[in-house]
This record gives C-alpha cells, structure tokens and sequence, in this order.
C-alpha cells in the first residue's frame, strides 16, 4: 500500500514529507515509525485519499522510506487547485500536495 505522512521535529524544528510504497502493511505502522523518531504526525494519507500535487509517486519498495521533501519550521497550509477545484494542501519546501481528497474549499 502506498502511503504519505507529513511530520514535524519540534526539537530539530524540521518538517518532512514521507512516501513509503509496499514497506508497510497498515499505516499506522508508518506513522508510529516516525512518532518513535521524535515526529509529530500533522497529516497521514493512503493512496484512495490523497492527491498527488506535484510529488509524483515511487516505484514500490519494501526497503526504504522515501523523503520527498523536508524544510525547516512547520508545514504550511495552502490552497492546491486540481482539474478546477480548490483543495486544502499542505507545503514543505517546493512540494505540495492534497492528504484528503474531501477537504475542498
């Protein structure tokens, strides 16, 4: 299953957004993973509820976690525009994306 999370280091003030496609099973395993490295977990999303934005997926792999993009300070909230609906989005560096697909404004 084909997973994305959006975290915060509040000591290291570092956000992330995380893919992980086949590592593993359910996605709160994905998610207590990050909370043991010290994250808080401000978004998690499966594949039937995100949109891609413009962070295109990964091939499965079952071995690593993919970090797609990380900045210092929190994620910011955004609006996101996909085939003509505005979408509540989140933003870490240049890469946004939509963690619920129901979440329009």
């Amino acid at each position: 299953m084909y997973y994305r999370i959006t975290a915060y280091h509040e000591k290291e003030d570092l956000s992330v957004i995380m893919d992980s496609n086949g590592l593993y099973e359910k996605i709160w395993q994905f998610s207590s993973f990050l909370i043991g490295k010290g994250f808080t977990v401000i978004e998690v999303s499966g594949e039937d509820k995100f949109l891609d934005g413009n962070i295109t997926r990964v091939a499965p792999d079952n071995k690593k976690h993919i970090l797609r993009a990380h900045a210092k300070g929190r994620p910011e909230s955004v609006t996101h525009k996909h085939n003509g609906v505005a979408y509540c989005a989140t933003k870490v560096a240049d890469k946004i994306y939509v963690p619920d697909r129901e979440r329009k404004i």
